[in-house]
């Protein structure tokens, strides 16, 4: 398996331009709230709702996801639990509105991913993940990885 920073390093190669990182800013996160929010809307098997509120296919994927990410960086894992918290949080918040959270995720998703091409374009580079797909997992911890080293933390 390779290590965090070759990964980090190959998908840093299609975001050097400032103006696609700014969009990354912006798009990444709101890409992962809205697969969450569409896997939050799901209908789960009765098992799930019986062992507790909170299992779902979103907070399933960020089990997987975190043991993913805890392979390559337990100091990321730490990271993006706590982001992945923080979106389970606004999801619980969000389901609460009058209106579908279902049908805002799928709007949030499409716009954000409009976002990530305009992006691209202006880099003049393909996004990572048509190289391979575990981009669209390292794309979060790219972020992560760029906040922690501009607070002088260590992954």
């Amino acid at each position: 398996m390779r290590d965090v920073q070759s990964w980090l390093d190959e998908y840093s190669d299609s975001h050097r331009n400032p103006a696609n990182k700014r969009i990354h800013w912006i798009c990444v996160p709101l890409i992962m709230l809205s697969v969450l929010g569409i896997l939050w809307s799901v209908p789960v098997p009765v098992f799930f709702a019986s062992v507790s509120r909170y299992m779902n296919w979103a907070t399933l994927l960020i089990l997987l996801s975190i043991i993913y990410y805890f392979m390559l960086s337990v100091r990321l894992a730490a990271g993006m639990l706590l982001v992945s918290l923080a979106m389970c949080l606004a999801l619980e918040i969000l389901a609460r509105l009058p209106w579908s959270l279902l049908w805002t995720s799928i709007a949030v998703f499409v716009g954000a991913w409009i976002g990530q091409f305009i992006g691209h374009k202006i880099e003049g580079k393909k996004p990572s993940f048509f190289k391979d797909l575990q981009f669209l997992l390292i794309g979060p911890i790219w972020l992560l990885a760029d906040a922690y080293k501009r607070l002088g933390f260590a992954y």
